[in-house]
């Protein structure tokens, strides 16, 4: 088997993986968002429980920097 051959049988196999993998995603973003849905269906924000899935995926310290910057905009911006 030529050099060609076994890097085109290796891309293949990593396509293959790669499309694999996005197939799972694609399951993982449809699962999530009927949790969202029946979350809302219950009276629960989706929106806001985003937010507070994103807050909570950050370091306390980024947390408390990135509230921080927002209070700061918004004062500047006459916000309350």
């Amino acid at each position: 088997m030529s050099d060609t051959a076994i890097a085109a049988d290796q891309l293949r196999l990593f396509i293959e993986r790669i499309e694999r993998l996005e197939e799972e995603k694609k399951g993982i973003a449809d699962d999530i968002r009927d949790v969202y849905s029946e979350a809302k269906s219950t009276g629960y924000d989706a929106k806001t429980m985003r937010a507070i899935v994103r807050l909570r995926k950050m370091e306390k310290h980024d947390r408390m920097e990135a509230e921080a910057l927002l209070e700061t905009y918004k004062a500047a911006l006459g916000l309350d």
